[in-house]
């Protein structure tokens, strides 16, 4: 079938050498890789396609293009979901099948949601790879299925991490991490407790105040220093730190082991003021365990810096370096 099971090393080596820098890139070089952009589609009908002109929106969506290696990403409005390694979000439609998997999506409509090709897919980490399947459309091409869905790129969504076919038509919605439709799930209502009888009731005694979740230190924000000026810190005034064998699309850490013992990966955290808003996503670890990023790159405290305004970890190895607020690094010495 030619779809890849599981993500190797080697496959993510690959899709960084290959995709452009649509999150952040190789910023410790002084060159960048444009985007290629596709040609012009004619014009479609309006209703589920989600627009008229779909030739004025399909800037870097190819026709029928491979997914590549995919990795999760997520929306503060629709939760975690799936995209290419381009980081363009892919897509199901409701008037498709899943069981027997099946495309109704052609014409007018494969203009405005082009195709995703199946070949050199991998699945996301964490994700199940046996998720990933493959269909042959009417005209014979084979494209990629998750969880059985027929998937698909949106030509209004111009850069890596928009979502803007959600919902269109009540029909279109991005791929959830397991096959189903990408949404973020609400707290559930509180129910009340119900009251004593007549006897009064005893005051409530004061709550302490509650903790921060494991490894998360409140919002990040923008500190100054002498010898590295602008930087990013975490709720205690830590200093915040990228590591330079790290890869910013797909989001990949390759601090495990005992590096995470020495260099404690951030949870993720909200976005203080100074911090650009750009591609502030939560990468889902190997481990389990949830990583904030900054501009698509994952982001480290040092276990050698014991108290804030401590810029320890500066330079360490030549591969760690404190985070300027756009998320690229600060490799003064």
């Amino acid at each position: 079938m030619g779809i890849k099971r599981g993500t190797t090393l080697a496959a993510v080596a690959a899709v960084v050498a290959l995709t452009a820098t649509a999150c952040g890139g190789d910023d410790y070089k002084a060159a960048g890789t444009a985007q290629p952009v596709a040609a012009a589609s004619p014009q479609s009908k309006a209703g589920d396609y989600g627009s008229e002109t779909p030739a004025n929106s399909a800037a870097g969506v190819g026709a029928k293009s491979a997914a590549g290696q995919l990795a999760v990403a997520d929306n503060e409005k629709i939760g975690s979901f799936l995209a290419d390694s381009s980081g363009r979000t892919l897509y199901r439609f409701d008037k498709d099948t899943a069981k027997p998997p099946k495309s109704n999506c052609e014409g007018d409509c494969e203009k405005t949601w082009p195709v995703v090709a199946a070949g050199d897919a991998t699945a996301a980490a964490g994700m199940d790879p046996a998720l990933l399947g493959e269909v042959v459309r009417g005209d014979g091409t084979k494209q990629l299925t998750i969880a059985g869905w027929p998937a698909y790129r949106f030509g209004k969504d111009a850069k890596a991490g928009d979502v803007n076919g959600q919902g269109v038509g009540g029909v279109w919605f991005a791929f959830a991490p397991d096959g189903k439709k990408a949404s973020k799930a609400e707290a559930p209502a509180a129910s009340a407790a119900p009251k004593a009888s007549a006897a009064p009731e005893a005051p409530e005694a004061p709550k302490a105040p509650k903790a921060p979740a494991e490894g998360q230190d409140g919002r990040l924000s923008v500190a100054k220093d002498p010898k590295l000026g602008d930087h990013v810190v975490d709720g205690k005034g830590m200093t915040v730190y990228r590591f330079k064998p790290d890869t910013a699309w797909p989001m990949v850490s390759k601090c495990t082991g005992d590096c995470l013992a020495k260099w404690p990966a951030v949870a993720p955290a909200e976005k203080g003021e100074g911090i650009i808003e750009k591609n502030y996503l939560v990468l889902d670890r190997p481990d389990g365990k949830k990583q904030q990023t900054v501009n698509c790159w994952p982001v480290y405290t040092f276990s050698g810096d014991k108290q804030p305004g401590d810029i320890n970890g500066q330079g360490v190895g030549g591969t760690w370096y404190a985070v300027a607020p756009d998320g690229k690094p600060i490799t003064v010495k």
